[in-house]
């Protein structure tokens, strides 16, 4: 890593918990390759605090930009003067970025990478029947991107109700036709399975579906990182299905990062 001094640009990734984000790992040597004088630094904030905490790096002069990672993305939005159209359809974003006039804009980069990471190891969306279970802010985000990349349907899953139906309904404004919504996830028909909910950061979490509902082709997709092979990805494994870990989705981000902070 670069020396860091008064002169270093500060970004700061936001998440509870915070110990479990792979981010600095991976975007910090990246800066001191390119001799980029800039670090980001993790930042533990509860929910109860983050406008606070936010507000207060806002302030920071020194402090050019957020990252932003559970369970705060859907609230970050709210957090930012300006948003991409990307990230208010799916009603969240995982980057905030000062702008020269002090102003603050929002973007989100979970979709992207998540299906440039997935299309990367061979398994391409495109015309399949795709299964999102948990509609906070990385599955909002992967949900648009892969009705982007041309999923036949796309069928979301959340045990909350009222956040389930509010994606639903602005995606299926956007995409008629092809997105549904269950309270309990199908399985049976899905060519593609994603968690998108924090099950499986804990030793402890029960898997958030039972891939034994799952057809024989499926690939089973996890954006857990830590750790690398979640109990869900041990089950498809287990069964024969094809599993796709959660680092991808985050290699794949990398780079879009970089281009959002002009760095």
């Amino acid at each position: 890593m670069t020396e860091i001094g008064g002169a270093t640009r500060v970004y700061a990734l936001l998440g509870d918990p915070i110990a479990q984000v792979r981010a600095p790992g991976l975007l910090n040597p990246v800066l001191a390759r390119r001799g980029t004088d800039a670090v980001l630094v993790p930042v533990h904030a509860a929910p109860a605090d983050l406008t606070q905490v936010v507000r207060g790096l806002q302030r920071v002069a020194n402090l050019d930009g957020m990252l932003v990672t559970v369970p705060h993305k859907a609230a970050a939005l709210d957090l930012a003067d300006r948003a991409s159209d990307r990230a208010r359809l799916a009603g969240s974003a995982n980057a905030l970025r000062r702008e020269p006039d002090g102003t603050w804009t929002a973007d989100t980069f979970d979709g992207d990478g998540f299906v440039r990471g997935l299309a990367g190891a061979g398994h391409h969306p495109r015309s399949r029947r795709a299964c999102v279970v948990g509609a906070g802010g990385a599955g909002s985000a992967i949900a648009v991107a892969l009705l982007d990349a041309g999923v036949a349907h796309l069928l979301l899953g959340d045990t909350d109700p009222e956040r389930l139906e509010t994606l639903r309904r602005r995606l299926s404004a956007a995409y008629p036709g092809r997105v549904g919504a269950t309270a309990r996830p199908r399985l049976a028909d899905a060519d593609l399975a994603v968690n998108a909910t924090p099950l499986g950061l804990r030793p402890d979490d029960p898997p958030p579906f039972a891939v034994a509902e799952l057809p024989a082709h499926a690939v089973v997709a996890d954006i857990i990182m830590t750790p690398a092979e979640t109990l869900l990805l041990a089950q498809a494994r287990a069964r024969g299905l094809r599993a796709h870990p959660g680092e991808p989705m985050l290699a794949h981000q990398i780079d879009a990062y970089l281009d959002f902070f002009g760095l």
